[in-house]
């Protein structure tokens, strides 16, 4: 619901609720006539699909994330964030990977009568958006043209209307991270484990002296009526302030950083042999764009039945590693490896700044996790920059 700063609530209104609170949370927005859509253990990972209560919840659950690996493993008891991100984004519910665009069937007396599919946004509430997934969500406003470019870039030329449809109508729950994952960097590409604005309500989850709380803080006004309804007592000077320790020990956890300038580094080196090095490993399997918050890379597709009857123009996910992805008359333009998780990396760090006039990476980490081989994009970085410095210390700098 919240795109920006403009709709904020009066700095300072928080709560402090225990577990029966935030199930009134959820209660309130089914009420409302939200669908909420939460973190559920699903396959030995976190995915996010439809929550009824906190018991749906990952309770006790925690992630250990590194190059190619992911294990979810038995955390705090009573823990209900404690996890970091899995696989899923919440791209998949604003930017779905398969859209029908519209379907058209024979009529014997009209000839093809086209007609589109119903566009109505669903209601839709996102429960544990981590900071980074927040500043994502940021990110995809400028490139779908629900917000302004920044950067000086002014106003989008066009807007994707379904995003913004779909965006207008979600109500976004950010949830303060109280720890990092192996793999995370997101305080490197500027950002950090607290939410710092663009979210209706944001949960801090505290664990302490055998209290277990959430202090929960509106963002925008409909934030503020939800918030104002639950079961809960007003905080106090020393909430807030272990709340703040919650994220503070977050922000030193970092699994990985970034090289300083990579948007200017990686501009300047593309012919360096590092990028025939890393293609020795890539599969071109195109996990890394799956699995990131921002990529939007897609494709058309006409389908016909077999009969001519009837036709469909689908809209889907695509990646830049697929060979086909650059593909015009005559043939692709990236058919190496190497030219294609070059394109990948420059663009995501480099180049779209000047497309957006912010990067495209938010450091969540889950190109790094969801590898097979585990190539690190902060390694890769770090390798090509001590390259150019002379500097033969190894790459394992890149790691916090």
């Amino acid at each position: 619901m919240v795109h920006n700063d403009t709709n904020a609530a009066p700095a300072g209104h928080r709560l402090v609720v225990g577990r029966d609170g935030l199930d009134a949370l959820i209660a309130a927005l089914q009420g409302d006539g939200y669908a909420v859509i939460g973190p559920r253990v699903r396959d030995g990972a976190i995915a996010y699909e439809p929550v009824d209560s906190t018991a749906d919840l990952p309770i006790g659950v925690i992630d250990e994330q590194d190059g190619g690996h992911y294990r979810l493993n038995t955390g705090p008891d009573e823990t209900l964030f404690g996890y970091t991100v899995g696989p899923h984004s919440w791209k998949r519910a604003l930017y779905p990977p398969r859209q029908s665009l519209w379907t058209a069937a024979r009529d014997p007396e009209k000839g093809f009568t086209v007609e589109k599919p119903d566009d109505t946004p669903p209601r839709q509430a996102f429960l544990g958006v981590r900071p980074c997934e927040l500043k994502a969500l940021g990110i995809h406003d400028q490139v779908f043209g629900v917000q302004p470019h920044d950067g000086g870039h002014g106003a989008p030329q066009f807007t994707d209307q379904g995003y913004a449809a779909r965006r207008a109508t979600a109500f976004v729950v950010a949830v303060n991270c109280g720890r990092a994952g192996g793999t995370c960097f997101c305080t490197s590409m500027g950002g950090g484990p607290k939410a710092e604005g663009g979210y209706d309500l944001a949960i801090t989850e505290i664990n302490r002296n055998g209290w277990h709380d959430f202090l929960v803080e509106a963002g925008s006004e409909h934030g503020r009526a939800i918030l104002d309804a639950l079961p809960g007592r007003r905080a106090e000077v020393y909430d807030v302030q272990a709340a703040q320790a919650v994220t503070d020990a977050a922000r030193g956890q970092m699994g990985r950083a970034m090289v300083p300038d990579v948007a200017g580094l990686l501009a300047k080196t593309l012919e360096h042999p590092r990028w025939d090095e890393v293609a020795k490993r890539c599969l071109s399997c195109a996990n890394c764009t799956m699995v990131c918050p921002t990529c939007f890379c897609s494709t058309m597709e006409d389908v016909t039945d077999l009969a001519g009857e009837r036709t469909e123009r689908v809209r889907r996910w695509d990646s830049c590693f697929t060979l086909d992805f650059s593909y015009i008359h005559g043939g692709s333009i990236r058919q190496s490896t190497a030219s294609r998780y070059r394109q990948w990396i420059t663009h995501k760090l480099s180049t779209w700044h000047e497309q957006f006039g912010t990067s495209g990476c938010v450091g969540c980490g889950r190109c790094i996790t969801w590898c097979p081989v585990g190539i690190d994009i902060t390694e890769e970085a770090r390798a090509i920059h001590d390259s150019t410095r002379g500097d033969a210390k190894g790459t394992d700098e890149g790691r916090a």
